[in-house]
């Protein structure tokens, strides 16, 4: 009645709690890299000011028109 037990691998597929922490570290990993490149994009594509744009007369508040 002697049992002897296989040697268990150390795989991903076989010990849940190990995987489960790797996804978690891995999916927060990856919302955090997501979010980062976001901001970077913002910033590089950001708003530079106004820029120098001539009305015509013709369309302002009082209108002056020849």
């Amino acid at each position: 009645m002697d049992q002897q037990q296989q040697p268990t691998e150390k795989d991903i597929t076989k010990n849940w709690v190990s995987s489960s922490r790797y996804l978690w570290y891995l999916s927060v990993f990856a919302i955090v890299t997501m979010v980062l490149g976001g901001c970077y994009s913002l910033y590089k594509h950001r708003y530079k000011g106004k820029p120098e744009v001539e009305v015509p007369t013709s369309s302002h508040y009082t209108p002056e028109y020849k």
